[in-house]
């Protein structure tokens, strides 16, 4: 079998020939005992795995479902009675990294889609019911449908989640899309609402809703409300180009505007905008037209600025415009956004940020960043012009920055950090990265680079980044593993020492964590709680607001509260919402910033006082969660002013989610009597 596979290069011969093998352990598993049973599933759960990264893989097991269930699959299994299975719990199975339980999970939602178009039965579950649970779980996955990767995801691997994305978008193309429109779009607008950079995902998820709208066969009935205005955002924002003639014939309609006409179709651009965070094709047309016209006192107005940006872009009217020509073209018009969130920032007062973008203006790529961008991007516009266009998204959205489905959390952080408090920090690196192909930084006073250090090299990052993070973050990446090697053997974490050195001066040099490293269980955790509050809450810390960003780390959970990993994260502020809430707000690298972290713990990104690309949670819930934090060790606040119950109740939600097997008293328990 091995030597027909070798042979198998078509792709038809090897589905066939895998097919083979699925049926011959099907076989296997028919004739099994009670007692062998549950040694035969493996190899046929593992034949369905090879089936399903093959091309037409999913078709040829919603063909055999009936087979595959009728043989035994699920027996023995917590998927063995359906219509007792939770939609809400299939994400947890869907992201494992655990391949048989992915592949168990896509085979019992092709058992949930036989049922409900009628191919295959299974009492007690009806077609409705069946068809229901499709959509509830389709609904709550949209993230993994359309690739927006979280850290169960990033721990899964790239196979594996490929095999779930691919079993969603099957099942929504069996069950037709008008069915999960509502929960599409109300996903739309909650990501929407993070203003991330990269929003090639949602472009993709509002083009399927215009097609959905457009195909006559499709009738949405009364759902879809909304869909309408997403779809304007990006291919009619204006009335006069409300019916998307194309780029070519909007500019000559904007040739032929009189200035009352222009005035009003600028203002309308700029409105839809910024009510989205998405920019048309045909905002980019808008704006060099403008420029190319001569009409160039109309750029504030179709940058939608207030006065403050409207008085940067006077200050750096050549600077601005300059900008335009280079980087803002149909392809690249996502950068206006950040454009003119740049220009409201008002960073370019700052004395080195102008100087350091006329150098990004002129700047030459070294031959691997010209590859990289453009196989990333294509040829359109030129790479040069594609890094400048990420230039300033990165620039007007700090808080936009992700980490794609790459485990860059730290250099992640390290970019929105340096956008955020340290421009022309930021532009530095950009320069070294692109023009040079290497990046220095210092660690105690010696220099590294990232061309050196004795360690591999990072593999190549994913292309779901944008421009600044897929040049610069493999460079940051090396750089920072370098650090971590030189602080083998000291005693305590090293993130002491490496944060402020590779983050920032304005990086707290006290440090706490509440873990014991070499054990990895608990240590002191009420100390650690009560000098948080002490350090950050500002009833214990004299009313002292945050003054600068500071790395942390927190103890990732599920839904269920069981631990996924660390992540590092950036505190950006600790303030009272609306509903006088003490809340901390914080920047999360992660794709999405609103999760659902378990015992009560829903991180939220709007509602709550949040600004564009923060989470917030609050105080307590959030001091749960934490596991490393830096601070001023001239400014510790006053830890005995915190109350015992404050501390008690945290530390109580501490051992009961991430930490529940990380308790030194119930470790000493588990060691059996010599």
């Amino acid at each position: 079998m091995a030597e027909h596979d070798r042979l198998a290069d078509e792709p038809a011969q090897r589905l066939a020939l895998r097919a083979q093998r699925l049926d011959g352990a099907l076989e296997a598993l028919r004739g099994a005992s009670r007692v062998t049973h549950g040694a035969k599933v493996p190899r046929a759960l593992d034949a369905a795995r090879q089936i399903l990264a093959e091309e037409g893989g999913l078709e040829l097991l919603h063909e055999r479902i009936a087979a595959l269930v009728e043989a035994g699959i699920f027996r023995g299994s917590d998927w063995d009675e359906p219509d007792r299975l939770v939609p809400a719990l299939a994400r947890q199975a869907l992201t494992s990294p655990d391949s048989a339980t992915v592949v168990i999970e896509v085979l019992s939602e092709l058992r949930f889609l036989a049922i409900a178009e009628g191919s295959y039965t299974q009492r007690p579950l009806t077609p409705a019911a069946a068809h229901s649970h499709l959509v509830r779980v389709v609904a709550l996955n949209l993230s993994i449908l359309f690739g927006i990767a979280g850290e169960a995801e990033r721990q899964q691997g790239e196979r594996l989640a490929a095999i779930a994305r691919r079993s969603l978008c099957f099942i929504v193309d069996r069950l037709g899309f008008e069915q999960v429109i509502d929960e599409l779009i109300a996903e739309i607008w909650r990501i929407l609402e993070q203003r991330p950079i990269r929003v090639e995902p949602v472009r993709e998820m509002i083009t399927q809703i215009a097609r959905c709208l457009q195909d006559p066969a499709i009738d949405l009935g009364g759902s879809g409300r909304g869909a309408e205005r997403l779809v304007s955002s990006l291919y009619g924002p204006t009335r006069a180009c409300s019916e998307d003639p194309g780029v070519a014939g909007y500019a000559e309609r904007l040739a032929a505007m009189d200035a009352v006409t222009l005035q009003g179709e600028v203002l309308g651009l700029a409105r839809s905008m910024h009510d989205t965070g998405l920019v048309s094709p045909y905002h980019a047309v808008a704006v060099r037209h403008l420029l190319d016209s001569n009409q160039g006192t109309l750029l504030p107005d179709v940058l939608g600025l207030s006065s403050t940006g409207r008085d940067c872009l006077l200050c750096y009217q050549g600077l601005v415009h300059a900008l335009v020509e280079a980087a803002i073209h149909p392809q690249s018009c996502q950068a206006l956004y950040g454009l003119a969130l740049m220009l409201e920032r008002g960073i370019l007062y700052q004395p080195p940020v102008a100087p350091a973008l006329w150098r990004q203006l002129r700047l030459v790529l070294a031959p691997a960043a010209r590859e990289r961008l453009l196989q990333t991007y294509g040829d359109t516009p030129a790479p040069e012009q594609q890094l400048l266009a990420g230039v300033l998204a990165v620039l007007g959205q700090p808080l936009g920055i992700g980490q794609g489905n790459n485990p860059t959390c730290q250099s992640a952080r390290a970019l929105s950090m340096w956008s955020y408090a340290e421009p022309d920090y930021l532009l530095q690196m950009v320069a070294w990265a692109a023009r040079d192909d290497a990046i220095i930084m210092h660690f105690e006073g010696d220099a590294i680079s990232s061309r050196d250090g004795g360690l591999p090299r990072p593999p190549l990052l994913g292309f779901d980044l944008d421009p600044v993070s897929l040049l610069v973050v493999p460079h940051l990446d090396h750089i920072y593993a370098q650090m971590m090697q030189r602080c083998v053997g000291r005693a305590e974490d090293p993130h002491r020492w490496v944060n402020p050195e590779f983050h920032g001066w304005w990086a707290g040099r006290g440090f706490r964590i509440n873990v014991d490293v070499a054990t990895g269980k608990l240590a002191a955790l009420e100390d650690f709680l009560r000098h948080f509050f002490a350090c950050y809450h500002p009833y214990y810390n004299g009313n002292q607001p945050l003054i600068h960003p500071q790395p942390a780390g927190i103890a990732v959970t599920d839904s269920a509260a069981r631990f996924i990993g660390w992540h590092a994260i950036t505190i950006l502020r600790v303030a009272l919402d609306q509903a006088e809430e003490m809340r901390v707000y914080f920047f999360n690298p992660n794709n999405d910033g609103g999760q659902d972290w378990g015992d009560g713990v829903v991180v939220s990104t709007a509602g709550h006082g949040e600004r564009y690309g923060e989470s917030s949670l609050p105080f307590a819930e959030f001091a749960s969660r934490l596991y490393i934090f830096h601070f001023d060790p001239l400014e510790p606040g006053a830890p005995e002013t915190v109350e015992e119950s404050v501390v008690a109740g945290c530390a109580e939600r501490v051992r009961g989610s991430w930490a529940a097997d990380r308790i030194p008293e119930l470790a000493a328990q588990a060691v059996p009597p010599p």
